[in-house]
């Protein structure tokens, strides 16, 4: 499975960020086909009191890297990223890597 990784930095205003992200960017996000994952987390700082060196992280998954490109070059796909800067302030950083898991995630 490979996974691209979008860190973002702190926006100049957290607030906007947030409800552009949420009112605006998952939408038009959720019409990619073909992600078999996706997840989205706050940064928190590993020191409390410590900001965190990125605002937010979001993970996308597919079974490969060829997979992720042609979903990333599909007309929503392209929609999807021109839309980052539109909201980004801090800007974003993008990468994949390919995942192993180790230990399998499990609900309680």
């Amino acid at each position: 499975m490979t996974r691209l990784t979008v860190l973002y930095g702190h926006p100049a205003d957290p607030e906007k960020f947030d409800a552009y992200y949420r009112d605006v960017h998952v939408p038009l996000a959720k019409t990619m086909r073909g992600l078999l994952g996706w997840t989205i987390g706050k940064c928190q700082p590993a020191t409390p009191g410590q900001k965190p060196p990125y605002y937010m992280i979001v993970g996308l998954y597919a079974e490969s890297r060829a997979a992720l490109e042609a979903i990333l070059e599909s007309p929503e796909g392209q929609a999807t990223i021109n839309d980052v800067q539109k909201f980004a302030t801090g800007g974003a950083t993008f990468f994949y890597d390919d995942e192993q898991v180790l230990v399998p995630y499990q609900l309680a």
